[in-house]
């Protein structure tokens, strides 16, 4: 391919139109266009490898999540950051979007959120992401050194990575801070935590420990929260999956006397009664 090559236009083999300069999403056997890779689910990072066919069909799968959408209720929201998990407990499903595309149903309509049974969830964990750097003060030559006790910063992200079986992504990571929790700490003396530019003071003491801090504690309640409930909902599914998959066994009716087998509601086949 010659230089001048890279700079030709090139059609979208998903959906026929132009695209632009910088626009192109390569694909395993084509190209596609900036737009209909937005339609992609946010789980999915397989691109390069996906050929023009697997493309459509995950298209297609995400235009029936999409007319999914106003069937799912829901009944509890879990997060504290931009985004959230949304679950419908009684369809057994759940979802993750921000508050701003769940503000309206247009604005959910357009972000499109993958809609997830419980009892696709094959894992839970939460991954905090530590870094710290020591503070330090420009003297009067223009030095920068340690403060007396010295005085440290430490920053943290929190995510729960959720283990899924679909057909288009296996994992979900939900950082669940927008920014960092912040905590600064100083040797052998009082500590101060802050979060979204308000700061507290916290604690003290002579070694660092960031459970000593409310902030800390607060996302940590939070994503062993989700976890909990996640897993806890998946284990339920499962068990009713395999308690309808069960054989039937035959039992008395208390009120005909015949033996039966229940049927789907546990009512007696004879004459209707409950067993």
């Amino acid at each position: 391919m010659g230089f001048f090559d890279a700079f030709k236009k090139k059609q979208c083999d998903i959906c026929g139109g132009d695209i632009g300069l910088l626009g192109n999403r390569k694909l395993e056997d084509g190209n596609m266009c900036k737009n209909c890779a937005k339609k992609l689910s946010p789980f999915f990072d397989d691109r390069r490898h996906s050929t023009i066919a697997q493309i459509n069909e995950q298209l297609a799968y995400r235009e029936q999540n999409r007319a999914a959408l106003p069937n799912f209720h829901c009944t509890r929201v879990m997060g504290p950051g931009y985004n959230k998990i949304y679950l419908d407990e009684d369809a057994g499903t759940f979802m993750i979007a921000s508050d701003a595309s769940m503000a309206s149903w247009e604005k959910e309509q357009e972000a499109n959120p993958d809609i997830i049974r419980f009892d696709q969830v094959t894992g839970c964990r939460i991954d905090i992401d530590e870094n710290h750097n020591e503070v330090t003060r420009t003297d009067k030559d223009g030095n920068k050194v340690s403060y007396n006790p010295p005085r440290y910063r430490y920053y943290y992200d929190f995510d729960v990575i959720i283990n899924v079986r679909h057909p288009w992504f296996d994992e979900i990571k939900l950082r669940l801070n927008k920014s960092s929790v912040d905590i600064e700490y100083t040797e052998h003396a009082g500590s101060t935590a802050r979060i979204g530019g308000l700061t507290i003071g916290l604690g003290g003491g002579s070694s660092f420990d960031p459970m000593n801090y409310a902030d800390y504690r607060l996302h940590m309640e939070i994503a062993e929260e989700i976890k909990e409930v996640l897993l806890g909902a998946r284990q339920q599914a499962r068990d009713a999956a395999a308690a309808a998959a069960a054989p039937k066994k035959a039992v008395t009716c208390p009120y005909c006397g015949a033996t039966t087998t229940p049927n789907a509601n546990g009512q007696c086949e004879f004459c209707g009664g409950a067993v």
